[in-house]
């Protein structure tokens, strides 16, 4: 399993990117799979703990390589 962080994409950013990953034929759970993590603030001061991030899997090395160069 290869992993592809992105950073600081809006969710609706992400939904495209797997919208466009299904488009193309690619399974959600078989060939790849992500996790997005919504920004942290710390309730006491309000500050950014830290900020959102999105984790792609991919279980094909060639699908990982693709979809780095596309948008990292």
């Amino acid at each position: 399993m290869i992993t592809v962080t992105l950073i600081d994409k809006q969710p609706n950013e992400v939904m495209e990117i797997v919208r466009e990953l299904r488009s193309k034929g690619y399974l959600q759970g078989i060939e790849f799979d992500f996790e997005y993590h919504k920004p942290v603030f710390n309730d006491w001061s309000g500050d950014n703990v830290y900020n959102r991030y999105t984790v792609f899997k991919f279980y094909k090395e060639s699908l990982a390589t693709w979809f780095t160069l596309k948008y990292q």
